[in-house]
């Protein structure tokens, strides 16, 4: 069955940087887009990132534009989202997703924590 399973979260001061892993299983990841999505406390969630399948093309949420990246890697299943110059507003749980057979597949998320 589908899994994704999240990593790289923690607590991390303002302007420092993390990276997040997801770890894709039971499916062909190398075939599907793949989201970064968010949710910060209390609030809604919030679309950050998105990928084609090989790579080449990337979108951002304007709050996140120059400031993330996100990547993959078909050979090793994974996705990334690489965080830099991180705000006290982008702590939320962030969450990978994939769109497999019409059906959203969520991983269980990573918690960020931008805090001095």
């Amino acid at each position: 069955q589908v899994q994704l399973v999240e990593s790289g979260g923690g607590l991390v001061q303002p302007g420092g940087s993390l990276r997040l892993s997801c770890a894709a299983s039971g499916f062909t990841f190398s075939s599907y887009w793949m989201y970064w999505v968010r949710q910060a406390p209390g609030k809604g969630l919030e679309w950050v990132s998105q990928i084609d399948t090989g790579g080449t093309r990337t979108y951002y949420a304007d709050a996140v534009k120059g400031r993330f990246t996100i990547s993959r890697d078909n050979a090793k299943n994974t996705l990334y989202l690489q965080m830099n110059s991180l705000k006290p507003e982008d702590t939320a749980v962030y969450y990978c997703k994939v769109r497999f057979n019409g059906v959203d597949y969520w991983g269980k998320g990573t918690l960020v924590t931008v805090s001095s």
